[in-house]
């Protein structure tokens, strides 16, 4: 079981905001279900959320019910950084009793059962969450804990296009951006995307975890099948052996095509075989052997070869851990 907790304040009586209910209900619909309609996270979508009491009652409630693997806590609205750390800030507010401390909701996710935790911050100085205090101290991030934030805890987090900078590009992630090969959408894959899409004048996101296991926040439909890329052990029976190709795998080359031809003409089992090699070319997992395009290489009976991504998932097959 999974579950989300996202929450969006733009009604803030004295600087109001105008993008956080927007990006808390983007990234809402996008944890509900899966790019096939499938579900995936149990989401909860909270907005304009009134007060410090309030709010707090439903982080705890949240972290401390442990009975699902996987939890995502989520937040778009005002933050605040003083000498006594970092806080997101509630309309309620006051000198020194800004909000919830980020302190208070590491401490709820470290005490917490659930196996994973993702803490996400689209704030203004969210990248103090799990830094130390000036004095030192520190709380830390325990085991199956990842936090994604905005910005560094010096930096503004800045909106556009109805959303905060940082949730449009974790939206894009989500649609399939920060994918794997396999449909995954990781934590880190996220912050890889987001982290590429930022230059070195923008917002910098961050990215602090402590984790022993992969977990997928979301799957979107893959270029090419896991169905397919487990074929790459049988058309490959040595990881660093080179796939032997002639005309026979071109599906052009036969006499209904008005275009020179020559033998071995094409086989549709062989035709098979290099639709899919072609498809593991498309997503970087095979080269063609001394030339530029796969169909040369079957005209001219070259062949093809394992890239080293393609290396990495013929031994995931082969150790049947896809």
């Amino acid at each position: 079981m999974k579950k989300a907790l996202v929450v969006g304040i733009n009604d803030y009586p004295k600087s109001p905001l105008k993008m956080c209910i927007n990006d808390a209900k983007g990234i809402g619909r996008l944890l509900k279900t899966n790019s096939d309609g499938s579900a995936n996270f149990d989401t909860k979508i909270e907005t304009d959320i009134k007060t410090k009491s309030q709010l707090m009652s439903m982080i705890a409630n949240f972290f401390n019910k442990g009975n699902c693997d996987t939890a995502v806590f989520y937040f778009s609205g005002h933050g605040f950084l003083n000498e006594l750390g970092g806080y997101i800030v509630t309309p309620d507010h006051a000198e020194y009793d800004v909000g919830i401390s980020m302190d208070e909701i590491l401490s709820l996710a470290n005490q917490s059962e659930i196996r994973n935790k993702i803490i996400i911050l689209d704030c203004c100085h969210s990248g103090v969450l799990g830094s130390p205090k000036s004095g030192g101290t520190v709380t830390p991030i325990k085991t199956g804990i990842s936090i994604l934030t905005a910005c560094r805890e010096n930096e503004l987090a800045i909106g556009m296009n109805g959303h905060g900078i940082f949730t449009n590009l974790l939206i894009s992630a989500l649609e399939g951006g920060a994918a794997d090969l396999r449909g995954h959408v990781s934590p880190g894959g996220i912050y890889s995307y987001v982290d590429q899409a930022l230059g070195a004048h923008d917002q910098r996101p961050v990215f602090k975890t402590n984790v022993t296991e992969f977990v997928s926040l979301r799957t979107i439909n893959p270029r090419v099948s896991t169905e397919i890329i487990r074929k790459i052990t049988q058309y490959f029976n040595e990881e660093n052996e080179e796939y032997r190709l002639d005309p026979s795998y071109e599906d052009t080359n036969n006499n209904a095509v008005h275009h020179p031809i020559k033998e071995p003409y094409s086989k549709p089992e062989n035709v098979a075989i290099f639709k899919n090699l072609q498809k593991f070319q498309s997503i970087g997992l095979v080269v063609p052997v001394d030339e530029d395009f796969m169909y040369f290489a079957a005209m001219n009976s070259k062949a093809c070869k394992l890239t080293a991504l393609g290396h990495h998932y013929w031994r995931l097959v082969k150790d049947s851990r896809i």
